[in-house]
């Protein structure tokens, strides 16, 4: 009989349960692999959500959510819980993906074991190791112990060579994030939260800004730039409204209340699990965050991105023309609302540029090279 080959998934995060999924069935459709799932937890009821949607469930579950955990905390926890799990079961190969805490821990511990390492998302770069923070020092860490690299573009491919990456190494496949996204859209979607259904049935005619923030280096006095830009918005366009799912950080919604909060035309709701918030993006007229995720998936849907960020680790998007990099500065944001929200000639630019981020097959193509390999 010929022996599977064992691929362990590890994450520990919404973000990379969702662009994680697609992989995990591919995986599981190989005969010849045998694919368990690891989750540190590291985001505890956002990662349940994303389990519950796409029907998985962990093989092991380290749970290390801890209310105010600091990153020296979430690493060394979860160092030693990945060396206890990775001892007794003795993977052929550690799969992480992207840039959390989670995927650099568990890149260093399969090093620690000696076992080889695949990276799903490799090689985004902002080349400045604070923005984001800790994302930009994690993915880079990971690359440096990873042994197959799974690069979402052509783009990831360069940063990876230039970082003196074999290029027999790596392995351009999309982005998985496109898989998730066309497996969950639905047309004809029904919002089971009647909040969102109502608000949507009230503001038929207007056109809705769909709102995300959640960066660490947005905190504060960027954040309410950001939404004094916003706010200047609407009252500029009243045909307009925002739906906004605020971050449960306390202080984003201090900044998000004390700015917004008494527009008639926010809708301040609570975060939303990702089948519904990808079907609102479906609904948007176009979205401003400082997301990397919807910078890959609002493209596919059509849908100009404002990012609010100074530096973006995906410049793919910003060169087709599906994102416009903004800043955080009241007045830039302000005049790139303004422009996308009365240039229609812009607005259709951007809504047909292409989207550089795949075809929705990259799980497919990465769980062949696995099997190849």
């Amino acid at each position: 009989m010929i022996k599977r080959k064992k691929v362990m998934v590890v994450f520990g995060t919404r973000p990379e349960a969702i662009k994680m999924a697609p992989v995990i069935r591919a995986l599981r459709q190989k005969d010849s692999i045998l694919c368990q799932v690891i989750v540190t937890a590291q985001h505890r009821e956002m990662l349940d959500q994303v389990l519950k949607l796409f029907k998985i469930v962990p093989d092991f579950d380290l749970n290390l959510m801890r209310q105010g955990q600091t990153l020296t905390e979430i690493t060394t926890r979860a160092l030693i819980g990945l060396k206890e799990v990775f001892q007794r079961e003795l993977p052929d190969l550690v799969l992480v993906h992207g840039d959390t805490t989670t995927t650099f821990v568990a890149a260093l511990a399969a090093f620690y074991a000696q076992i080889p390492v695949g990276h799903v998302e490799a090689g985004l770069r902002t080349g400045n190791k604070y923005s984001p923070f800790p994302e930009e020092v994690n993915r880079k860490l990971a690359s440096v112990l990873t042994d197959f690299h799974f690069a979402p573009t052509e783009t990831a491919k360069r940063n990876l060579q230039r970082e003196g990456v074999a290029p027999e190494k790596i392995f351009v496949t999309g982005n998985t994030v496109i898989d998730a996204l066309l497996a969950t859209v639905n047309p004809g979607y029904s919002f089971v939260d009647s909040e969102i259904e109502s608000i949507l049935r009230q503001r038929e005619e207007s056109r809705m800004i769909l709102v995300t923030t959640h960066r660490r280096e947005n905190l504060g006095e960027p954040m309410r730039q950001i939404y004094q830009a916003l706010k200047s918005t609407l009252d500029t366009f009243p045909d307009t409204y925002v739906i906004f799912p605020v971050h449960k950080n306390p202080v984003v919604r201090k900044v998000v209340i004390d700015v917004l909060g008494s527009h008639p035309r926010v809708n301040l709701v609570e975060p939303m699990e990702y089948e519904p918030f990808v079907n609102l993006m479906a609904r948007a007229y176009l979205i401003l965050t400082d997301s990397g995720g919807i910078q890959e998936e609002a493209p596919s849907l059509g849908k100009p991105v404002l990012v609010v960020r100074d530096t973006t680790e995906r410049p793919e998007a910003v060169d087709a023309g599906t994102v416009t990099l903004v800043g955080t500065e009241y007045e830039r944001v302000f005049l790139e609302l303004k422009h996308l929200l009365g240039d229609q000639g812009a607005y259709q630019k951007m809504t047909m540029a292409s989207n550089p981020y795949g075809d929705g097959c990259a799980a497919m193509r990465i769980a062949e090279i696995i099997e190849e390999e």
